[in-house]
């Protein structure tokens, strides 16, 4: 089946071009051309590649953690409402057995597809902490790194696990993260006390970059950097970032996007309450409050967030005066980069899957396609 999709712009990765159209064969991208002069009919205002998610913890109401097969496919369906064509559900800090059905359920899911966005593999936040910064997670459920514990986590994901976050100050975590590269698992450093140096040593061992950077970490100080200090100055790393204007100030939103715009990968971190009104919810098995849409601990801390992908995008842009094709590169080629998806996701190229948003020019969703075929929001 060969579907037309005619724009006023589309975006590239070399950016904007002006009434061009795609042609898209079942599910791939067949041609990117200008649209025949005369043609007057506009699908879209703008059209871009679909956002990736990876790093999602809940929303509509219910959590990954929870034992239900149908949980995975009610948030597909609701991330795809934000223009999140495909998605990394996220675990939390809890005990190994269930971590361990969470995981096989991310599999399932993985090799059966379903409606929604796709899911693209299980992202592994949680129990590899230290607690000084825990953030929601609960310390008493931290455990020692061990490379066969890992294995039997990557054996029950049947090779799905695609990113691991852990505390890089923490006994044998750089032996940990080569053995865990060699498996071609990602390894992103956070809710941990580590310093300057230990982050830069994690980052020459291969970890990839920071969970939600400046949220769980030794900030930065003139003089002594910190992890946010040392993902901002190492290329090598990809920084996570929580746009809502709650985690993350929108100045300091302007600065990490001043210094370090090639390695942002926007994510929600959300939690069941996204998308949901105020109330008591929980995360990691603890009770949460949501007020005004931001959620926090009974002890006043913020737990995950209720942000969606696309608001992301717009705040960056509203907030933090970043340019749109560049928000939207945060959300869409970079999370496809990091997880190295980017020969088949995360932009509009001849060859890739047709996982695309039509935005009107407020950058607000107006339609989805995943793999080429449109979905009812």
């Amino acid at each position: 089946m060969t579907t037309l999709l005619r724009a006023r712009r589309v975006l590239t990765e070399q950016g904007w071009l002006d009434d061009h159209q795609l042609r898209i064969e079942n599910e791939t991208i067949v041609a990117i051309e200008p649209i025949p002069a005369g043609t007057l009919v506009r699908e879209a205002e703008l059209l871009c590649p679909a956002y990736i998610d990876i790093h999602v913890h809940g929303g509509d109401g219910v959590d990954v953690m929870d034992d239900d097969p149908g949980v995975l496919e009610r948030l597909a369906i609701h991330k795809a409402r934000e223009g999140v064509g495909g998605w990394l559900p996220t675990t939390v800090t809890a005990p190994l057995a269930d971590i361990e059905r969470a995981l096989q359920r991310i599999a399932q899911r993985y090799y059966r597809g379903g409606p929604g966005a796709s899911v693209l593999g299980s992202y592994l936040e949680g129990p590899y902490f230290t607690p000084q910064n825990k953030g929601a997670h609960p310390p008493e459920l931290f455990r020692e790194l061990d490379t066969a514990e890992l294995d039997r986590l990557i054996e029950v994901s049947q090779n799905t696990l695609r990113v691991v976050a852990l505390a890089p100050e923490k006994p044998t975590a750089l032996e940990t993260i080569k053995h865990l590269k060699s498996r071609d698992v990602r390894v992103m450093l956070g809710h941990s006390a580590a310093s300057y140096e230990e982050t830069i040593m994690a980052f020459d061992a291969g970890a990839d970059g920071l969970v939600h950077c400046f949220n769980g970490m030794t900030g930065l100080h003139h003089r002594s950097p910190g992890m946010v200090g040392a993902g901002l100055s190492d290329k090598r790393a990809w920084l996570e970032l929580i746009a809502d204007g709650h985690h993350v100030h929108p100045a300091v939103m302007n600065i990490c996007c001043h210094c370090a715009k090639s390695q942002i990968v926007l994510i929600t971190d959300a939690m069941s309450a996204a998308g949901m009104p105020d109330g008591d919810y929980s995360i990691c098995g603890h009770p949460v409050t949501m007020q005004n849409g931001i959620v926090k601990t009974e002890s006043g801390g913020l737990a995950g967030s209720t942000l969606s992908l696309d608001a992301a995008v717009r705040n960056l842009v509203n907030s933090a005066g970043v340019a749109a094709e560049d928000a939207i590169h945060m959300a869409s080629l970079h999370p496809a980069k990091m997880l190295g998806l980017d020969n088949s996701l995360g932009s509009l190229a001849v060859g890739k899957r047709a996982n695309l948003n039509a935005l009107n020019p407020q950058l607000l969703l107006q339609n989805i396609w995943i793999n080429g075929q449109a979905v009812l929001l």
